[in-house]
């Protein structure tokens, strides 16, 4: 029997009679991080980094039960080992080491390997079964350096200001907007805007000691202020919104790995396109497989077949398997609905 397999509900070990990630309510959740998509309402319980677990009761709400764990700690459920992980993709994310019986699996959820000041860096964890995201899982996806990406978002900041002009940068609510203010935080960029949803969870990260940007609520300005020459940081979805409409004459960005691709920008109707992404490339998807040592893969989410090819040819027992995940794409799992306060 394998020790975590697909069922109706998700990633299921039986040995220890716990979900990894579940697609739907379960009685015993592991929760790789705190995106929408990984972290679903309604288990009766859920198990986290320490990192993890002010992110996660945002999105869950004060009644939902919690047990945050270190990096490393392991613990046994029904004589299953499992202990989390760095994975390097957003404040508290986490890979699920699950060892039963001298067999190791290693859930990754969504991870990078490139630096980033608000989170844990990856840690490479050796396996016998390694699960794979593949959000990007093509040899055209090769990331920008990250300095070269600042640096290209403060000139066109610049560029906006002198024309009179607010720079509206789209980035998901959680994670990608707070790596956003934190490369921001000793640029001389600003005044700094932000949406509610963004806002929220601002004050997870900076109670957690991650430096941010200096930002201001955009819903707590009174009617016809002027945020000409300002940079305003929001989720996708508020793009093309009448949220937009106060700050008058914009431009607008996106921050994604989509970007890399000729043509997202524009089907998008964005003036700018940054790419900065949440996820491994390509080099650092083989790179990080390879590491792990794993005899077999699970490739999960995103572009799977291409990855499952290369891995086969090289002697890799590799499969695609099926996934609610979504990876990085138009939804912003933790978005408020409309704008907010931010409570």
């Amino acid at each position: 029997m394998s020790l975590l397999r697909l069922a109706e509900r998700g990633l299921y070990c039986e040995a220890g009679d716990f979900y990894i990630d579940p697609w739907q309510a379960v009685d015993r959740a592991v929760i790789t991080h705190a995106h929408g998509d990984h972290a679903r309402w309604g288990s009766a319980s859920y198990l986290c980094s320490r990192e993890c677990e002010p992110v996660l009761r945002t999105r869950l709400g004060p009644a939902a039960s919690i047990r945050a764990v270190a990096y490393g700690e392991s613990l046994d459920m029904d004589g299953v080992r499992v202990s989390l992980h760095p994975a390097g993709h957003i404040l508290g994310s986490s890979q699920v080491r699950v060892e039963h019986r001298g067999e190791v699996w290693v859930a990754s959820g969504d991870y990078k390997t490139d630096p980033d000041p608000t989170c844990t860096p990856f840690e490479l964890v050796r396996c016998h079964t390694f699960i794979t995201e593949s959000t990007f899982g093509l040899p055209v996806y090769r990331w920008t350096p990250e300095r070269q990406v600042f640096d290209e978002i403060r000139a066109w900041w610049a560029a906006n200001r002198d024309a009179g002009r607010a720079s509206v940068l789209f980035g998901y609510a959680l994670g990608k907007a707070q790596r956003l203010l934190a490369g921001l935080a000793d640029a001389p960029v600003g005044p700094v805007y932000t949406h509610g949803a963004v806002e929220r969870l601002n004050r997870d990260y900076r109670a957690a000691g991650i430096r941010l940007v200096d930002t201001i609520y955009a819903g707590g300005m009174p009617r016809g202020h002027d945020f000409a020459g300002s940079l305003v940081v929001a989720p996708p979805s508020a793009a093309g919104s009448t949220w937009l409409r106060r700050f008058g004459n914009i431009s607008t960005g996106f921050a994604s790995g989509w970007m890399r691709i000729r043509g997202a920008r524009r089907r998008r109707s964005l003036d700018r396109g940054f790419v900065l992404s949440d996820h491994v490339d390509w080099p650092s998807l083989l790179s990080a497989v390879e590491g792990t040592g794993a005899e077999r893969v699970w490739v999960t989410h995103g572009t799977r077949e291409p990855l499952v090819r290369w891995l086969t040819e090289r002697g890799i027992d590799a499969s695609a398997i099926a996934s609610q995940w979504k990876g990085e794409d138009d939804a912003d799992p933790v978005e408020v609905a409309g704008e907010e306060i931010p409570a």
